[in-house]
């Protein structure tokens, strides 16, 4: 069974779900019809009769190279907090999907990207997959609280902060070393070895694994003292970004004012 609809496909083979990303002349850079597509999907998946596990690739030479810049043409203050809003919707989705749930990540795997891959279960990497979160550097916007706290329960709040602050990609092998990642492996063997993991948690107890998944989700939750919407308006309606955002899209280096 194969659905391809707004740049997302997806099939189901012997039990596993494929989710790909398809857009790859744009490094299947997100639109906001395509995250739409992911939660519909993410939704869907727990209650699909003979779905076991989900895998979620890119086409071509990325994973998901962020949301596309375009969209953020224009932003109010109000479609600033629905943005963020629908982020934490989506990835919460993903991340509370009752199967488990194995990110193959090749190429690019930055901003949004990196929030999805995130949200998995599981993550394997190609060798020659690159990691980032290069906000300061581009647009000059945030993450959310959740996302923050997605990242920063992989890698430690110091690393987090790292990797923002020097908006710097990692490779394969220090995201590994990091715990952004748990496993690299050749890039000819990435779409075999996901869907071996994606298998074997398949073959295991469902109720203890959604258990498990579930309630650390609900641990971290605890861990979220508000909604961050202050800091949300702070960054998405600032002079600093739609400065972000036309100097991205004109191909140029933005001039940062801290307004």
């Amino acid at each position: 069974m194969t659905h391809v609809d707004r740049d997302i496909r997806y099939e189901v083979r012997d039990g596993i779900g494929y989710v790909t990303f398809d857009r790859p002349r744009s490094r299947n850079a997100m639109t906001f019809a395509m995250y739409e597509r992911l939660y519909e999907l993410a939704l869907a998946a727990g209650d699909e009769p003979g779905v076991r596990a989900l895998v979620l690739t890119g086409s071509g030479k990325a994973f998901v190279a962020g949301t596309d810049i375009a969209e953020f043409k224009g932003f109010t203050e109000q479609q600033a907090l629905e943005y963020e809003a629908k982020m934490d919707r989506i990835l919460g989705a993903l991340e509370a999907v009752r199967v488990p749930t194995v990110a193959a990540i090749g190429g690019a795997t930055t901003g949004g990207g990196l929030a999805i891959a995130s949200a998995c279960d599981l993550r394997v990497a190609s060798a020659d997959a690159t990691f980032g979160m290069p906000i300061a550097r581009t647009l000059g916007n945030c993450l959310s609280l959740a996302n923050l706290a997605r990242i920063a329960s992989l890698i430690g709040i110091a690393r987090t902060k790292e990797l923002i602050f020097t908006a710097r990609l990692l490779q394969s092998d220090e995201a590994l070393r990091i715990g952004l990642v748990h496993e690299v492996v050749p890039a000819d063997r990435l779409a075999a070895r996901a869907e071996e993991l994606a298998r074997t948690a398949a073959g295991f107890a469902p109720l203890t694994l959604w258990a498990t998944k579930e309630g650390l989700r609900r641990i971290r939750g605890r861990l979220l003292p508000d909604e961050g919407r202050d800091l949300i308006q702070l960054c998405y309606t600032s002079a600093d970004f739609r400065e972000g955002v036309d100097a991205f899209i004109e191909k140029r280096k933005p001039g940062w004012r801290g307004a």
